[in-house]
């Protein structure tokens, strides 16, 4: 038996590592790429570090991005795309084109679903013509008025039910552009901050959610797995993602609670999660969304690394 002191706890273990993979890179310099392996294909969310922290342009974002060895600037705008081309980037997935809050009027709403449709058709035609995998998809708030919570609840079933009926009108012109939309979980508990957790929201259990896309039956529908949302609702990370190996199409990331970054004052155990996705084969991006807390690039250059299996 070992003595006391000489017992190593694992998460000290991955932060030691991590602070001296940091170290190195620093003093090769900023311009030195971090995630060196790049077995997993990792991508900047846009909106967490353009509207939250040191809130940087997309030319910032697209010098950090390099700096880091990420390969994609995601959920931006069709008219930033040039610019990532520009420095060797792709959108790895696209919005969806609805206004204000894009999850909150989803597929789920037959009030809201001609707009959703009409509006994820158009992003679909813009990534095809400009080589962008994947648009978002949300099942959109439970109220019947999806602003407006006193409008009633719509059940789960009503609300799947419609869902299918509406991914079915267009999976097919996703299958000929080769685009594939990813219909984001999202978690419901945290009403602390409106991009923490998103109260009213249908799609709040990963598991009803996953065997809802199954129902629609399209390689190109597939599960936006947000490991942050699904270690609030659900748990189980591991298992999960053999689980539905078959239609993860994107994954996110942020730490957990707080969806601040991914260092030691949260609860998620991101490299086994990494070394998971490539156990599956999964070939898709993995997204860093966390909202900055600190300094950006350090808090991004941490989380790239600790990936970075």
């Amino acid at each position: 038996m070992k003595h006391k002191s000489q017992s190593i706890n694992r998460r000290g273990l991955l932060v030691t590592a991590a602070g001296a993979a940091l170290a190195t890179a620093s003093t090769k310099g900023r311009a030195s790429s971090v995630a060196i392996k790049g077995h997993i294909k990792q991508s900047i969310v846009s909106w967490c570090f353009s509207s939250m922290g040191d809130k940087w342009d997309i030319q910032k974002q697209c010098q950090v991005a390099n700096e880091l060895g990420c390969v994609s600037i995601e959920l931006t705008q069709p008219a930033n795309w040039p610019i990532l081309k520009q420095h060797g980037l792709t959108c790895a997935i696209a919005p969806n084109g609805m206004p204000g809050a894009p999850y909150v009027k989803g597929f789920n709403n037959l009030k809201y679903q001609e707009e959703v449709i009409t509006r994820t058709t158009k992003m679909i035609d813009a990534c095809a013509a400009a080589h962008i995998p994947a648009v978002i998809a949300f099942t959109g708030f439970k109220w019947r008025n999806a602003e407006d919570s006193s409008s009633g609840a719509m059940t789960d079933e009503e609300a799947f039910d419609n869902c299918v009926v509406g991914l079915k009108k267009i999976a097919g012109h996703a299958e000929k552009q080769n685009v594939t939309i990813c219909l984001e979980h999202l978690n419901t508990r945290d009403d602390s901050h409106p991009m923490k957790g998103h109260p009213g929201y249908q799609g709040e259990d990963v598991d009803a959610v996953a065997t809802m896309l199954r129902r629609v039956g399209s390689d190109r529908v597939k599960l936006l797995f947000d490991i942050y949302h699904v270690q609030i609702m659900n748990g189980d990370i591991i298992r999960r993602i053999e689980e539905y190996k078959d239609i993860i199409g994107h994954v996110h990331t942020a730490g957990c609670p707080g969806r601040g970054e991914l260092d030691e004052s949260q609860e998620i155990n991101y490299p086994p999660i990494m070394k998971k996705l490539l156990a599956i084969g999964y070939e898709g991006y993995v997204g860093q969304e966390f909202i900055p807390t600190r300094d950006a690039f350090a808090g991004l250059r941490e989380a790239v690394t600790l990936c970075d299996v």
